[in-house]
């Protein structure tokens, strides 16, 4: 523990102290300590209400705050920090009332604009949460807190570069500022800068040991290095200070995950559901969640919960269900409703809002995985669980022979979902994607046809010898039907990447340097897909080497198929 640390805790336990033993008196105590004068009690009982609320006693603490109101109702602490206490209760509604309150009282408040930011926050009002940030710092230049929380708001607006300067400014002004410096850290992480996040981290963990949400971005920033042992390390220090951290359940799961430690992982990834990025997609259901017990005759829905590339993946689980007797309603986003309608072994698939059947059971797909005890050795690896269109796949494949050049048909995808509406998913997206340019040096060898399989994204560049057939694609069974015909996939880890190998088309995966859990720490194989080959960047951001390998391989690929004449 630090000197500084000390020092605030020994200064708050006296004011607890002085405060409860001054509040403990009564209202007719506090007169006769302080005069008769009831400024000054409605002053001690917001002193007690603070004292209170530091040490996480909320409803005490606004029972204070509001007996100061009474005494006094046109003291403008007692309703900033009554405002206060409620938003940390989470009633966020009323705690806007009491600080608007604050401020007709008292206009040039700042720490009351600040703490009106905090609710409108909590209530999704980010515009407004941050005009009342930048109206405290404009009253106090040096309010590190308004700051600090300025740059949360503009981190979730997605101005991470202006929300990184928010951070730097907060530690400027109160160096031993632990949660600024943990902010900072995450903010240096999703910028790239890998070792002045892990810096400012660890200078956070210095100041507040007892920190957890610090331990946890700390093993986020590790995890991007690739240095999954000590990550996990981290992610368990941070639930020993705080065991309900969801999201450090969350991602000590993924870590688990990524190391091959399945069982394990599978339990700490439902934590995904307390997080507050999945919290809000959580099913409210009457129905219990399926664990695997034994249910033959009952009726499961097994319903998606994430993204495309999620849905693709584990709705092979749907068979295995069925060969426990279930009987298996599918609910699926609208674009895979009609190609998910060829797995084996599932009774009926749906798309969003559409009426369900009735259902005894449901499982969210990726706690199938937990339900049904999948380890490395146990993964369902069909080579294809997926088919295209019979009648869609032979239409293509008379089109194309009608054009067809010869050589093998190569499918390529460069780019995910930016994911705008969410910083982190964005700024994953950039890391995942490439600018197309960069494919030139594989386009350009002979022997090969290569078809554009993007429907979003940066287009081609028009000098780019690719066939593009994805405007007349409008959903995933249409693109099936065009992957059917080709010999080969290139694909950044996108959903075209799970489609092409759950159609047991072969694909190379070009993968970003901190891979996502699913394709495990340390592999070039996968054992979810047995036609996928990994291309991982060996340095973060290193495109140009992923590529040159692909191009060396396919080099061979051709060769091996189309040999040259006289061989």
């Amino acid at each position: 523990m630090s000197r500084t640390q000390r020092r605030m805790e020994k200064k708050q336990a006296r004011l607890v102290q002085e405060a409860v033993r001054h509040g403990q008196h009564g209202s007719a105590g506090a007169e006769r300590w302080h005069g008769d004068v009831r400024l000054n009690e409605a002053g001690s009982q917001t002193n007690l209400g603070n004292a209170l609320r530091e040490n996480g006693r909320l409803s005490e603490a606004i029972a204070c705050y509001r007996r100061a109101i009474g005494l006094k109702p046109d003291l403008a602490e007692a309703h900033s920090n009554l405002g206060n206490a409620l938003q940390e209760q989470g009633r966020a509604d009323e705690a806007v009332p009491c600080l608007l309150t604050a401020l007709r009282l008292k206009p040039d408040y700042a720490h009351a604009h600040n703490n009106l930011g905090n609710a409108y926050k909590d209530q999704g009002h980010l515009e407004k949460a941050a005009a009342c940030y930048r109206t405290a710092i404009g009253l106090a230049p040096d309010y590190a807190h308004a700051h600090n929380n300025l740059g949360n708001t503009l981190w979730e607006q997605g101005h991470l570069d202006e929300a990184g300067a928010c951070f730097r400014t907060a530690v400027r002004l109160m160096p031993d500022y632990a949660h600024a410096r943990s902010n900072l850290g995450s903010a240096l992480e999703e910028q790239g800068l890998l070792e002045e996040a892990a810096s400012s981290l660890r200078a956070a963990i210095e100041i507040a040991p007892g920190y957890a949400h610090a331990h946890n971005n700390l093993a986020n920033v590790l995890r991007r290095h690739r240095r999954l042992h000590e990550a996990v390390a981290c992610y368990a220090k941070a639930l020993e200070i705080q065991p309900d951290h969801a999201e450090a359940h969350f991602s000590l799961g993924t870590a688990l995950l990524a190391q091959g430690h399945l069982a394990a992982g599978w339990a700490e990834y439902e934590w995904r559901w307390k997080t507050l990025q999945m919290a809000p997609l959580r099913r409210d259901v009457a129905q219990p969640q399926w664990r695997g017990e034994a249910a033959a005759g009952q009726t499961l829905l097994m319903h998606a919960e994430q993204g495309f590339g999620d849905t693709l993946q584990f709705c092979r689980y749907a068979g295995l269900a069925a060969a426990r007797g279930l009987r298996v309603v599918m609910q699926v986003q609208a674009p895979l409703v009609r190609l998910l309608r060829t797995l084996p072994g599932i009774d009926r698939v749906v798309g969003p809002g559409e009426d369900l059947p009735a259902f005894d059971l449901h499982c969210p797909m990726l706690s199938m995985p937990l339900a049904l005890g999948t380890t490395v050795e146990t993964i369902p690896s069909a080579a294809s669980y997926l088919r295209a269109d019979e009648t869609q796949a032979a239409a293509w494949r008379e089109r194309l022979a009608a054009s067809d050049i010869g050589g093998l048909r190569v499918g390529l995808v460069w780019a995910g979902d930016a994911g705008s509406h969410s910083p982190t998913q964005a700024a994953t997206d950039r890391r995942r994607s490439l600018p197309p340019a960069l494919l030139a040096p594989l386009i350009g060898l002979p022997g090969l046809r290569f078809f554009s399989l993007q429907k979003l994204g940066a287009a081609a560049p028009v000098d780019l010898p690719v066939s593009d057939f994805m405007a007349e694609m409008g959903d995933f069974a249409d693109t099936a039907a065009l992957v059917a015909n080709l010999d080969l996939v290139i694909s950044v880890d996108t959903a075209v990447a799970h489609l092409a190998s759950a159609l047991g088309k072969p694909v190379w995966l070009l993968d970003r340097y901190d891979a996502c859990w699913r394709w495990l720490d340390g592999r070039r194989d996968s054992p979810w897909y047995p036609a996928l080959r990994l291309y991982r960047q060996q340095s973060p951001g290193d495109w140009v080497g992923v590529l040159a390998a692909v191009a060396r391989d396919l080099e061979a690929l051709r060769k091996v198929c189309h040999p040259s004449p006289g061989r």
